[in-house]
């Protein structure tokens, strides 16, 4: 989100917080959230998938509800309002190509008006025949598990996001030479569809609780979360949700305090640090070793002021409006080791992980007796981080970054019982040592892991590696 979208999201939040109550507050903020989807979606050189793209985020949101939900409760009168505000406000946001001269909801001029009842006849058809089957099909939830792991695959692929611009490209007769990586630019969807699958887990599972239309999207599409996370569990969203909840002074307070501190870390220190933050270019360029330290550094906290700014910012606009979303960083660089970093940084990521992968996977390999212990936590720790890699993106740099910090969390893991057998842990000045050695470790480790995270190459993130060492 820009200035301009942020400060929009505090005032449009600020009115509901404080003239509505109940259905009328929930309704608002799934209308609200829903023109997000829309208005925060990023300039695609391809004509119209501004619009489009978007489109099919509020799709897939639907469709998986009706998926997920109880037979006919697509029936009732909320959940019928829900689905008329939905339709409207896709509607809105084609209507204003003919409202004003210049796009106002979206970055280029939205598609002609029968396209986007096309579109919404087409995706009614589509939730019909995908509702009718998850009826008579189990397979069909993880169908659509599998449809959504697709979609980020081919997202997080620069060689599959260039294969469909191309494919794109064709298909509305557009040139294909200078089709890129990335023209197919898609606001939010590393954390939709992590919301999305979460629900259809739970409900193979039968954990999913049963929620409304207007609460189901609202919760994946919530739009002070929706470009940065933090990734929050459906069953917590809705029921601050359902609660009564009247803006006092007291919570306008707390929430403006969250906002302006976001603000700061985002647009005062990480804007600044990203001027002398390590990249493509400064890599080549940067001579010594000792300048090579200063633009890692610059890039270690670049980073997280960054991401805990956004998340900063999202946690105090959703205040606003009752909404306490978890906390996603818990200062992670004061940690004495890297299991403690993890459980600190982007805290709902690896909740995520550790709940839908980490703990199902540990469990499957238990159930080979011959493995030693210590192979099941290396397997277990590296496949998580490869993972975790690969969500960021699927490129070698990636899985590098998170080979590294896989291979970092079973060196400590491995550590730690040696220390408890070696150390008197009890003895406060050795505990003071192995504390602030952890901390000045730990940072370290986590600031050279992230060469791998900035840099494009792996040519390039080991010559910088090297240059760190003074080896080159």
């Amino acid at each position: 989100m820009g200035l301009t979208q942020i400060f929009a999201s505090i005032l449009t939040a600020s009115l509901v917080g404080v003239w509505m109550r109940g259905t009328p507050r929930i309704l608002s903020l799934l209308a609200l959230s829903v023109l997000a989807v829309f208005w925060f979606q990023p300039a695609v050189p391809l004509r119209s998938f501004d619009f489009w793209i978007p489109s099919l985020s509020i799709l897939l949101v639907v469709l998986v509800w009706f998926i997920t939900s109880n037979v006919g409760a697509w029936k009732s009168r909320h959940n019928l309002i829900g689905l008329a505000i939905i339709a409207g406000v896709v509607t809105l946001v084609g209507l204003t190509r003919y409202i004003f001269p210049d796009p106002v909801l979206t970055t280029s001029t939205p598609p002609r008006l029968i396209l986007v009842i096309g579109f919404i006849f087409l995706a009614a058809l589509a939730i019909i025949t995908f509702t009718t089957l998850s009826r008579r099909l189990a397979i069909t939830v993880s169908f659509a598990i599998i449809l959504l792991l697709a979609i980020l695959v081919i997202l997080k692929s620069p060689y599959l996001s260039l294969q469909l611009s191309i494919f794109l490209r064709e298909l509305t007769g557009r040139p294909t030479d200078t089709a890129s990586a990335l023209d197919f630019r898609w606001l939010g969807f590393s954390y939709i569809s992590f919301r999305l699958i979460h629900v259809l887990r739970d409900k193979q599972t039968g954990r999913l609780p049963e929620l409304s239309l207007p609460e189901f999207a609202t919760y994946v599409v919530f739009f002070p979360s929706l470009s940065a996370g933090p990734i929050d569990r459906a069953e917590r969203f809705a029921s601050d949700l359902r609660k009564e909840f009247h803006l006092t002074q007291d919570e306008t307070l707390l929430a403006g305090q969250r906002i302006v501190i976001g603000l700061f870390k985002k647009f005062v220190i990480a804007d600044a640090l990203a001027l002398m933050a390590l990249n493509d270019t400064l890599a080549t360029q940067v001579r010594t070793t000792g300048w090579m330290w200063i633009v890692l550094y610059a890039y270690t906290f670049q980073i997280y002021f960054d991401f805990s700014g956004y998340t900063d910012i999202a946690i105090g606009i959703a205040r606003l409006v009752g909404i306490k979303l978890p906390e996603n960083f818990t200062s992670p660089y004061t940690k004495p080791n890297i299991t403690q970093f993890w459980n600190s940084w982007h805290i709902t990521l690896t909740q995520w992980i550790r709940s839908y992968f980490f703990n199902p996977f540990n469990r499957w390999i238990r159930g080979y007796k011959s493995i030693p212990a210590w192979t099941m936590l290396l397997l277990g720790q590296l496949a998580t981080m490869f993972l975790i890699g690969l969500w960021h993106g699927i490129t070698v740099n990636f899985i590098l970054w998170g080979i590294w910090h896989g291979l970092g969390l079973f060196i400590q893991n491995r550590w730690s019982d040696f220390a408890k057998k070696r150390f008197n842990l009890a003895n406060p000045r050795i505990q003071t040592v192995l504390h602030v050695g952890g901390i000045l470790l730990t940072f370290h480790f986590t600031a050279l892991g992230w060469v791998f995270f900035a840099l494009s190459e792996p040519a390039l993130s080991f010559h910088v590696l090297m240059k760190l060492f003074g080896i080159t």
